[in-house]
């Protein structure tokens, strides 16, 4: 089953220092039926201001991913990780028992956006653990690039403690992947430009998201150069 969610499904708010479109229920949105999907609980599009940023703040009990699509993002927390990250790094943060991290724009000039992921971990009670990969962008051409996971590993892979896979890929126009789902998993799929056909008919243009479940093979086709992200989740 494929169910797409329309990029103007998201809830957005406008903070002026900060833009956001939240596909899952957070913060000031709440919605009972939409709080995660698997063990993917958040994924907000972020947009900050230069010079502004989430302050020091506590998380616990998640696995958190940032990616950069455009600008620059410095993390910093209290179990000593300390980077700036721009497109073709990720930040990975296991908050486990607890820890204080903040994310701002060090900017003066351009805006950052990035795309911030929370997931449930396979296990509680872990030691909090700082991460950044830094993966090569060419080869996201016409491929799947996983950037994040458990299965595979590497040095331009970001460790996660979940069962789950986090891909990017820059399809050309009219080119095609295929993607063979294993049993009882589901994809979450987010288009960040251009547009995608899914299995010649459900079509996602930019800002659109897909939950796929019981869907053995996917057949991607980009309706326009596309940037996409792909999740492989339990």
């Amino acid at each position: 089953m494929i169910t797409i969610y329309p990029a103007a499904s998201r809830f957005t708010s406008d903070h002026g220092w900060l833009k956001t479109s939240h596909s899952f229920s957070f913060a000031d949105y709440y919605d009972p039926n939409n709080m995660s999907f698997g063990p993917l609980r958040v994924l907000n599009d972020d947009f900050v201001a230069p010079a502004n940023g989430f302050g020091a703040h506590p998380h616990r009990e998640m696995e958190i991913v940032s990616i950069v699509l455009k600008g620059y993002l410095k993390h910093t927390d209290s179990s000593g990780g300390t980077a700036t990250t721009i497109f073709g790094g990720v930040q990975r943060m296991s908050a486990g028992t607890g820890v204080v991290h903040s994310e701002v724009n060090p900017s003066n000039e351009e805006e950052v956006n990035f795309l911030q992921l929370w997931f449930l971990p396979e296990q509680q009670g872990l030691t909090p653990s700082y991460e950044q990969t830094n993966f090569k962008v060419e080869k996201m051409h016409n491929a799947l690039l996983p950037i994040v996971s458990k299965q595979f590993s590497g040095p331009d892979i970001a460790h996660i403690h979940q069962d789950l896979t986090i891909y990017l890929s820059d399809l050309e126009k009219g080119k095609e992947i295929v993607f063979n789902q294993e049993e009882g998993r589901r994809i979450f799929l987010f288009v960040i430009e251009g547009g995608l056909t899914v299995n010649g008919d459900s079509v996602l243009n930019k800002r659109d998201s897909a939950r796929i479940t019981d869907t053995p093979e996917l057949k991607l086709t980009a309706s326009a150069n596309a940037r996409f992200m792909l999740i492989d989740l339990p």
